[in-house]
């Protein structure tokens, strides 16, 4: 076998894509994969690449700035509930991220890498740029709250004679202070990620020495303090307020347990519990910030899970004694009209305002690193748009890469200039020499900086808040999808959680976004479905595996299992069809057709390759699939495909209407092409899908239009041998018989327009003929005018006629009466007919069709047939003299001949293989020059009269 010897994590581990080929050679292009362990050097450990900046990230702001605000609005038990309920949804979510990142390698992009490749690039996409925003939001947060604190301390004060307070204040000087911290921020994180990463180790201790000296200072500080607080009101009124500092006090605590939401001197608006918790909540955002340096961890798998939850443990404890120590020392005043309190009631001051500054500047770059990871990943993944240009450089740099050449600045440039300007997103993928994204980090600077036009914090802090809950619920989602798909390689090492605790996360985040804000949630759900609908319609089919495949097949099998075909009833049978074709460049239209003859039913097509397995080295079938699925796509039709190897085209036949299918969906009619001398015309060359320049780009699966249009055979000439005989092509209608199959044969529809997939028609003007009496057995409609055969025709020409592009199509049915008959029965029969189709609820008009000509060439022949008899000469079947076929060939076309379609009774083969030709000379005698005409013999009961 050729892949026998594959490599055997050539796909990746449980799905997660890892390169094993050589620097791109020998392996499989484009895949976009975010980053190989030779592109980029892994260097950080669990406490520095995750411990570090999740502590970080969750200290924020709110630490320092925005305790007293929670506590002080909330009170203590508000406060802890509020704690509670926040680090319930993190742990939650905590949970399924260690599940997910311990099923396979994890590469850079941290949440969306681990979101794409397990719910798809559709969900990976736009939740990964959902989470993207979020991050960038959150970078003008940190910076807006480094800004207020830094204006704090030297912003110009009239009510102060300090001379630290010359910086001015206002909205606009606030943005400006914000640009410049930002600008910084921007310059240390083009240095890169390795280097913030040894720094936020300094940084972390001093954060620690600074909350040292906060959990010290009541205890050093045990005599009261009284403060005289100012605040810019109103009509440029100011408004002062005592507030006082008790030290550890049983009254201060008691009057800080409950609740008292008043005006936010910060913004002016009167507070609640939502717009509480979406400040809090901001100090929760940080979970994903070890997850997002996945790509520059030794250990991806073991470090995230176990950093993340050891930083969510401390920073909690943190939290709680921080809300416990100021609802116990300082009064309420204190905590809302100065959210800087710690600074007044520290030991020495410059402890906390040192503090402030460091968490928020780090905070500020690890979002800011993060997000341009997480653009970085999805300009790889190419999900937003694929150039050709783009992929060739990117190939050259990988082949610069891979034979030791140096990745120059100049290399950039020109890369960057090859890239299209109509995918904004590509040039984002464009790295240093040392693996940092730089431009990615730009264009996440760059949208930084229009967050912090909002001027306050608290005003964007709700924006914030609902994009990340929207991001923790997705990966909630993803882990609750693949537990519920239930696929066997869905092994995490981390076994902590369940499908329980997933939904329980989903759940508590939704309810918590339209807690906070009914309005941005629904906008940032609306986005999500819109970024959703564009991915799934505009992003190139990747190699990562959908989940949504893995929950379809859980439930199709789950369904399949209870549909029992014990319990099939008339009243609900609909065509199940099995198309056998031979080649599809002269069988398009009679397959579009049938497409619409289904009715919501199973459609198969159907095809026989000729061949031995045993004299061949492997299965031949298996590499056709894709094309004729990609032929599938290309024609819009809703169908399976199923190919079988057989030594004869009756065998694979017999197969397939044995096999295809499952349980109680399975082929009920066999549909086959008209056996005929006709020259088949090749509709490749008709439908401009298979031709035109444009699409020869081909489809996402490897199959291009040059190499499906080389795949199939051109169509066969007149001169060409048949590979199927009469005898042969008869036996397979006896087969299907046998098998109690109902069998259609199509003919001429290659004559038929308005089939193919951009054509838009209701079938106004088009009119489908039934003939639902024997033709070519005139003497047996005078016993039973209706038989199941004819009820199977009528039902079909219904079924045609409900389907969406022959809805206002004309349906007429037609009587064949021997008008010249002494007992004029044919007009009791005509009424009976009327009353049929009324029980039937079949529209159609009925047409009198007097044969009486025809009927005499029928009897006059049977008569010459009957005298061979006498003379002991039997024949095994009566045959029909040409002038009777004539006949009956110039009555069809004589009243058939505008109708888009027919409908005919196609009679019983015969028994005797010696005769297949003369049954079907009879047939194309009976059909020459109708144009689209289908022959149907139907076994089975298809109408119903009762409810």
């Amino acid at each position: 076998m050729s892949n026998e010897h594959a490599p055997l994590l050539a796909h990746g581990v449980c799905g997660l894509s890892v390169d094993t080929a050589v620097c791109g050679m020998g392996g499989s292009e484009g895949t976009g994969e975010a980053s190989t362990p030779n592109a980029v050097p892994r260097k950080l450990n669990t406490f520095f690449g995750v411990i570090v900046p999740t502590v970080l990230s969750m200290f924020s702001i709110v630490l320092f700035l925005r305790t007293g605000f929670v506590v002080g609005h909330a009170g203590l038990l508000q406060g802890l509930v509020m704690l509670l309920v926040a680090y319930t949804i993190i742990s939650l979510t905590i949970l399924s991220i260690c599940a997910i990142s311990t099923n396979g390698a994890v590469q850079g992009g941290g949440a969306y890498f681990m979101i794409s490749r397990s719910l798809g690039p559709e969900f990976g996409g736009s939740i990964g740029l959902m989470f993207f925003l979020a991050k960038v939001c959150a970078c003008g947060v940190y910076v807006l709250g480094l800004v207020e604190a830094i204006l704090d301390i030297f912003g110009q004060d009239p009510a102060s004679s300090s001379a630290l307070r010359v910086l001015p204040q206002g909205y606009w000087y606030t943005v400006l202070y914000s640009s410049i911290v930002l600008l910084l921020v921007l310059l240390v994180c083009l240095v890169g990620a390795h280097i913030f990463a040894r720094t936020s180790f300094l940084i972390l201790l001093v954060v620690t020495i600074s909350l040292l000296s906060i959990y010290i200072s009541p205890l050093a500080l045990t005599t009261p303090l009284n403060f005289l607080i100012s605040h810019q009101g109103p009509g440029n009124q100011t408004l002062t307020y005592n507030a006082s500092y008790t030290g550890f006090n049983g009254t201060t605590l008691r009057d800080n347990l409950g609740s008292s939401y008043t005006v936010d001197y910060s913004t002016g608006k009167v507070m609640s519990f939502a717009s509480v918790f979406a400040v809090m909540f901001t100090s929760c955002t940080g979970i994903m910030a070890g997850a997002n340096m996945s790509g520059e961890l030794k250990n991806p798998s073991a470090a995230i899970p176990k950093g993340t939850i050891i930083a969510v443990l401390y920073t909690c404890i943190v939290y709680v004694l921080l809300f416990i120590l100021a609802s116990s020392t300082c009064e309420r005043t204190l905590l809302v009209q100065d959210y800087g309190f710690f600074q007044r009631i520290n030991i020495w001051p410059p402890f906390v305002t040192i503090g402030i500054y460091c968490s928020a500047l780090s905070a500020a770059m690890c979002s800011l690193i993060g997000a341009s990871r997480i653009l970085h990943a999805l300009a790889l993944d190419q999900l937003f748009g694929k150039d050709v240009v783009e992929h060739v450089s990117q190939r050259v740099t990988e082949q610069r890469t891979c034979f030791g050449l140096t990745q120059n600045k100049e290399h950039n440039v020109d890369v960057m200039l090859m890239l299209p300007i109509g995918f904004p997103l590509a040039p984002a993928a464009i790295t240093s020499s040392s693996g940092n994204p730089w431009v990615a980090v730009l264009y996440t600077w760059g949208l930084a900086q229009c967050v912090v036009f909002a001027g306050q914090l608290n005003a964007i802090a709700g924006l914030v808040t609902v994009f990340y809950l929207l991001a923790y619920a997705a990966v909630d989602l993803a882990c609750l999808a693949l537990e519920w798909a239930s696929a066997p390689n869905f092994r995490p090492t981390f076994q902590v959680f369940s499908w329980h605790t997933c939904l329980l996360g989903i759940l508590s985040c939704l309810v918590m976004m339209f807690v906070i804000n009914p309005v941005y949630s629904s906008a940032s759900i609306i986005l999500l479905l819109l970024l959703l609908l564009f991915l799934h319609y505009r992003s190139p089919t990747s190699s990562w595996g959908y989940i949504s495949q893995a929950l379809i097949f859980h439930q199709v099998r789950k369904y399949l299992l209870m549909l029992d075909v014990r319990k099939d009833h008339v009243k609900f049978w609909r065509p199940q069809v099995l198309l056998m074709v031979a080649n599809p460049r002269s069988s398009c239209q009679l397959i579009n057709f049938v497409n619409q003859l289904k009715k919501g039913g199973l459609f198969v097509l159907g095809h026989v390759k000729l061949g031995d397995l045993d004299t061949l080295p492997s299965d031949p079938v298996q590499q056709q699939y894709n094309f004729w699925l990609s032929l599938v796509d290309k024609l819009g039709v809703k169908a399976f495909v199923d190919l079988t190897l057989s030594p004869s085209v009756r065998q694979g036949t017999q197969h397939l209407l044995r096999i295809t299918g499952l349980g109680g969906m399975k082929p009920n009619t066999l549909v086959l092409g008209f056996y005929d001398s006709c020259t088949p015309e090749d509709y490749f060359l008709q439908d401009p899908a298979f031709y035109e320049s444009e699409e020869a780009g081909g489809d996402d699966f490897g199959v291009d239009l040059p190499s499906l249009q080389a795949h199939f055979p051109p169509v066969r000439h007149v001169e060409s041998p048949r590979w199927l005989t009469p005898e042969e092509y008869v036996g397979i209608i006896s087969d299907a018989i046998k098998m109690s199959k109902n069998v259609c044969l199509g003919r001429y529809f290659f004559q038929l327009q308005g089939e193919s997939m951009g054509t838009k028609m209701d079938g106004a003007g088009r009119i489908i003929d039934v003939w639902p009496l024997n033709l070519l057995r005139p003497g047996s409609t005078s016993a039973a005018s209706v038989d199941v055969c004819s009820l199977f025709l009528l039902q079909m020409a219904c079924v045609l006629n409900m389907a969406s592009r022959w809805r206002h199509a004309r349906m007429r049915i037609f009587l064949c009466v021997e008008a010249e008959s002494s007992d004029q029965g044919w007009v009791v029969k005509e009424e009976t007919f009327r009353e049929l189709l009324r029980k039937l609820r079949i529209r159609a008009s009925i047409k009198i069709v007097p044969w009486d000509s025809v009927v005499q060439l029928y009897g006059q022949k049977q008569t010459q047939d009957a005298g061979l008899g006498e003379l002991g000469l039997t024949r095994p079947a009566p045959a029909l003299s040409e002038d009777f076929l004539s006949a009956v060939n110039c009555l069809l076309m004589e009243h058939s001949a505008q109708a888009a379609v027919r409908f005919l009774y196609l009679p019983r083969p015969p028994t005797h293989s010696s005769q297949s030709q003369q049954y079907l000379s009879q047939l194309e005698a009976v059909t020459h020059g109708l144009g689209p005409t289908l022959l149907i013999h139907g076994l089975t009961p298809v109408t119903c009269t009762e409810l």
